[in-house]
């Protein structure tokens, strides 16, 4: 039983994660102590009793809205809003959850991006249009599961404790691919401003410019925690490989340095973002 409470681990036979399952619970306990049935749950909080029933089996994730709302009508005193983060956690794809779990941690982040524009950076347009494009396609629900999860992790930008350093090195061409088309694209470039303006974000471009760099190799994340330990996360075609520790990660951060040599800085970066918002 105790490997059934790691985060994210699934408890049933059926496949749903434990986070949902305990979630439901937890809400089908407040709601039978407030006296109330799933009709009339559904009915005060606004949402369908389907959607109630199935969040209370614990087939179903519940969001950040629905959360709020039950907190209020079945009197949680927080103790559903403390599974959120969980809740969203199992919404990950399995493959990065690796990443996820250790961004939690995390007191530095940085990245490289050569295809497309961060996923902590991306709007909600921009990223269902990536998510609809995944191959081999998935459905509407794992599509809307995937991109609640997103959304979640980019609370990581403004979190206070402990805040996280992050600096993002993305190619030039992610600013011209047009993902969802001119209008998505014009306001994920005005999203990267706003990000830009946080004080603990940098945003670095990398002009077409640069032939060759140390990135060359492809998408990649470091991350560092409190007491010193160092990660890397790599990634391509959907399949990663982590390494941890300075002997394994060293060179990956010399790397990371010479590639912020060589890209714009981040006053450079805004200009050229701006430059680009401002021509679609």
């Amino acid at each position: 039983m105790g490997n059934n409470r790691r985060r994210g681990k699934r408890i049933e036979d059926d496949g749903r994660p434990g986070s949902w399952v305990a979630y439901g619970r937890l809400l089908k306990f407040f709601r039978t102590k407030a006296g109330l049935t799933q009709e009339e749950l559904a009915e005060r909080m606004g949402y369908s009793l389907d959607h109630c029933a199935s969040v209370e089996q614990g087939r179903r994730p519940a969001k950040a809205e629905f959360t709020e709302r039950a907190e209020e009508v079945v009197g949680a005193g927080g103790v559903l809003a403390e599974l959120q983060e969980d809740v969203d956690f199992a919404q990950l794809p399995t493959f990065f959850r690796d990443l996820a779990t250790l961004e939690k941690d995390a007191v530095v982040r940085l990245s490289y991006d050569p295809l497309v524009i961060p996923g902590l950076l991306q709007t909600e347009d921009y990223a269902r249009c990536m998510l609809n494009g995944t191959y081999p396609p998935v459905d509407d629900e794992t599509v809307d599961k995937w991109l609640t999860a997103r959304l979640a992790r980019q609370g990581l930008l403004t979190r206070k404790s402990p805040l996280v350093t992050f600096t993002f090195i993305i190619e030039e061409a992610t600013l011209h691919r047009m993902v969802g088309g001119r209008e998505v694209l014009r306001t994920q470039l005005r999203r990267l401003l706003d990000c830009a303006e946080l004080r603990n974000v940098e945003i670095q471009v990398m002009p077409s410019a640069r032939a060759v760099h140390g990135g060359m190799s492809g998408h990649m994340v470091l991350l560092e925690t409190p007491d010193g330990k160092q990660y890397v996360y790599t990634e391509s075609q959907g399949c990663v490989m982590s390494r941890a520790g300075r002997e394994q990660t060293g060179h990956f951060w010399l790397r990371y340095g010479s590639m912020r040599a060589l890209a714009l800085s981040p006053e450079e970066s805004v200009r050229l973002i701006e430059q680009v918002a401002g021509e679609l």
